[in-house]
């Protein structure tokens, strides 16, 4: 397969965000969604969550850092096999 280059990935991450139902889309306030190229230190990892879980956010949640969701290019790209599924993965 042939790497999607880092810019159109992105692209791809940043269409699939704004595909997102309304109400999963709210939910997301707070939230910055990175890319990488790969997990550290070679941790089987497709993507990683870093942050306070909604449920557990109290009333001084409000000055908090944003919450960081990273994705890791290499691994997705693999797992899809190919550019096309890749783009699809949403839908499976």
């Amino acid at each position: 397969m042939d790497e999607i280059e880092e810019a159109a990935f992105e692209q791809l991450v940043s269409d699939a965000l704004d595909e997102l139902p309304d109400d999963i889309r709210k939910l997301m306030t707070n939230v910055a969604v990175t890319v990488e190229d790969e997990p550290p230190d070679g941790r089987p990892l497709l993507g990683l969550y870093q942050g306070i879980p909604w449920g557990k956010r109290g009333p001084y949640y409000a000055g908090a850092l944003p919450d960081k969701i990273t994705l890791y290019r290499g691994p997705l790209q693999r797992m899809c096999g190919d550019d096309q599924r890749l783009v699809d993965i949403d839908r499976y």
